[in-house]
């Protein structure tokens, strides 16, 4: 039996993935959701962190996220984000000035709980990442 489903990562410039998958974590604000096939219906938005890919092959790909939505419906999952970049693209001079702009907004006074809630995200998913 077929256990795979369609995953598009789209960016504004351009497509950064598109596959057949097994399964795909995503961190939303529900909190990490994993998806398969056959999933109910979902429209969600993403919070900073790591989509973790596992591809038909059982390899697996992560991408970092700095916002988006996704849309799963009839075994399709369109992921649209301004930042969605694959960790193994990514520098360690990118991710350290990634991280101090992060935590420089961090430190702001005027700084809304929301905002501090996703900059703590974006702050812990950088921290995650492994280059």
């Amino acid at each position: 039996m077929e256990k795979n489903f369609k995953l598009e990562i789209i960016s504004p410039e351009k497509i950064v993935f598109s596959d057949e998958v097994n399964m795909v974590s995503i961190p939303s604000y529900e909190g990490y959701m994993s998806v398969l096939k056959d999933h109910v219906p979902i429209i969600t938005f993403l919070r900073p962190g790591i989509i973790e890919v596992e591809k038909k092959n059982d390899n697996k790909e992560k991408f970092f996220v700095e916002d988006g939505t996704i849309e799963y419906f009839d075994n399709n999952l369109s992921v649209l984000s301004t930042s969605a970049m694959n960790l193994k693209d990514l520098s360690r001079e990118f991710l350290e000035n990634l991280g101090k702009d992060t935590e420089s907004l961090l430190s702001q006074k005027d700084i809304s709980d929301h905002d501090r809630y996703i900059l703590n995200h974006k702050l812990d998913a950088i921290k995650e990442i492994r280059v």
